[in-house]
């Protein structure tokens, strides 16, 4: 793949799409093995920076570089000099100096990691920044639906939750349209963007509902968002307890779509909020399997960035 960086998925052709699919493919099978190490990323560092807490996509960015063989290094801004006022581009020079080969950044402003990849001449990925983008969550989300129904092109897609804040939600429009499924955005109208207009100025097609009952019918997959309590400040929702009346992805809701349909959270999850837990833990919940891809996906991603022509 001829690119450096990945930013979000806006730029990529659904050719390069298909080609980390099928590079994940490759890198699930060397997981599959008895020892789930190569040396194709040997001489390679890779610096995880993440300005935001996070579990799953800093440990899987981690177990991804050392599968590979990378050396790899994990910061976070609490226990470095941004404690002291330096700033974003002096410590990504900082890191490049010290010989860093990909940077993996998460940070709470949008436009961080383009702002890092103009001043670095290694690759950067994004691993989540701001209300702006998760492109490494929407991959890992497309392959665990690709990988349960083969193909995505056709498929019908509920996204409900805290639309306005997700940067996991406007990743996952473009990779999903991108692969020729339909998108319907659910929630109440105060976490829905205002301007939210599907093929408007240049976003990509999806439809928006308000009724997840009624959306949810003939759906092949359900993706609840998490609910930030934080958002409870800002008076997006009256109460919880209302939201959970008419959002929450349950049991009884879940009839509406089809038999064969997938449940999906990006985690973490707010248990008995956004989705009930005999849904989330059910037979039809792929919640664990989207943590286990992502370490999978992560591992593609690196392979093809650091542009090694390396053997898998």
């Amino acid at each position: 793949m001829n690119r450096r960086h990945l930013i979000d998925l806006d730029d990529f052709s659904m050719d390069e799409i298909d080609q980390i699919m099928s590079t994940t493919d490759s890198m699930r099978e060397v997981l599959n093995r008895p020892i789930s190490r190569v040396p194709t990323l040997r001489g390679v560092t890779v610096v995880n920076m993440f300005y935001e807490a996070s579990t799953r996509t800093r440990v899987s960015f981690e177990l991804a570089a050392k599968n590979l063989s990378a050396d790899t290094i994990s910061v976070t801004a609490s226990a470095s000099s941004v404690t002291k006022q330096e700033s974003l581009v002096d410590t990504m020079r900082t890191l490049q100096a010290l010989g860093a080969d990909v940077i993996v950044v998460r940070h709470s402003e949008s436009g961080s990691p383009h702002l890092i990849a103009q001043h670095v001449a290694g690759s950067v990925i994004n691993a989540g920044d701001g209300w702006h983008a998760h492109p490494t969550q929407a991959l890992l989300d497309l392959y665990t639906m690709r990988d349960r129904f083969g193909s995505i092109n056709g498929l019908k897609v509920v996204i409900v939750g805290d639309i306005l804040h997700s940067r996991v939600a406007r990743s996952n429009l473009w990779a999903l349209t991108k692969a020729g499924a339909g998108v319907v955005l659910v929630g109440p109208p105060t976490l829905l963007p205002v301007d939210a207009c599907g093929g408007c100025s240049g976003m990509p097609q999806f439809e928006v509902e308000y009724d997840l009952d009624r959306a949810l019918m003939n759906a092949d997959v359900v993706m609840a968002l998490r609910i930030q309590r934080e958002r409870q400040d800002g008076a997006y929702l009256p109460s919880l307890r209302e939201y959970i009346q008419q959002y929450q992805v349950n049991e009884e809701r879940l009839k509406r779509a089809n038999a064969n349909a997938l449940v999906m959270h990006p985690g973490p999850i707010n248990e008995g909020v956004e989705i009930a837990p005999d849904v989330a833990y059910g037979g039809q919940s792929v919640i664990e399997a989207q943590v286990t891809n992502g370490v999978a996906v992560r591992m593609a991603l690196l392979y093809e960035l650091a542009g090694t022509t390396r053997e898998i």
